[in-house]
């Protein structure tokens, strides 16, 4: 059974999760760019977003060539003010809420932006790293970037690690980068025991994260997706939600008491 659910919907589609959710022993929310849209982080791939702006910095190129520092730095720069700026919206805080709850086991984030933690979430897998830290490439190195960014942005230059004189990068994945792989691990765990599968805000094109709901949906798991857009996966999903995250969180938490 596969039911969809549009933006004049969003009340039907509340109570529907609401039903999942409280039958679910093992639920796990993966989260991408779109849970944050809605707290001034720009998006990657909307009209207006990060990569129509500027082209991407592969991570070959990083590690190979100063220029290509330079000109990552300096969009780091540029996003981290979106960054230090934003706070966690409602959607960040509802889920935050079921994690406290023992509705949820935990979540997924393709997200670098560190709301989730600021909503109080403790279970949070960082699949593409987190833009709080800069670490040397070169050595075990790292620390909170405030200050790093602060320095090139005074200085115009690239900094270099105090401990090595090596190169300094966000803790962040580029393109071409490995992600983490006792991450990646723990999380195809999680999709792998879920028994309630629930993406938000992800475009479903970037693996391998994206195959983290296939897996699951292939387990047994329900697969919800929850996006403004549709997505590759939506032909296996159970439950598809085309609506605004937050007037659809709005409608869980009224219909909920909270």
């Amino acid at each position: 059974m596969r039911l969809r659910f549009g933006p004049e919907q969003v009340e039907q589609a509340a109570e529907q999760l609401l039903e999942w959710l409280a039958d679910s022993q093992s639920a796990v929310a993966f989260t991408g760019a779109g849970i944050s849209t809605e707290s001034g982080i720009p998006d990657f791939r909307s009209p207006g977003g990060v990569w129509a702006k500027n082209d991407p910095v592969y991570f070959d190129d990083f590690m190979a060539s100063a220029d290509s520092r330079y000109e990552y730095w300096r969009q780091k720069s540029e996003a981290h003010r979106d960054f230090t700026e934003a706070t966690p919206n409602i959607t960040h805080s509802t889920l935050s809420n079921w994690e406290r709850d023992g509705r949820m086991r935990g979540i997924i984030t393709q997200n670098i932006d560190g709301l989730h933690q600021d909503a109080g979430s403790q279970n949070v897998l960082e699949l593409h790293g987190t833009a709080r830290e800069i670490a040397c490439m070169d050595c075990d190195w790292r620390e909170p970037a405030d200050s790093w960014v602060a320095k090139f942005v005074a200085e115009d230059q690239v900094p270099a690690c105090p401990k090595c004189n090596g190169r300094l990068k966000h803790a962040t994945v580029s393109f071409g980068q490995s992600l983490p792989t006792e991450v990646l691990r723990t999380a195809f765990q999680w999709a792998t025991a879920a028994d309630l599968f629930l993406t938000l805000g992800s475009s479903l094109v970037v693996h391998p994260a994206a195959s983290l709901p296939q897996m699951a949906r292939e387990r047994g798991a329900k697969l919800v997706i929850l996006n403004r857009d549709p997505t590759p996966l939506d032909s296996i999903a159970n439950l598809i939600v085309n609506a605004p995250l937050g007037e659809l969180f709005a409608a869980m938490n009224a219909a909920s008491g909270e």
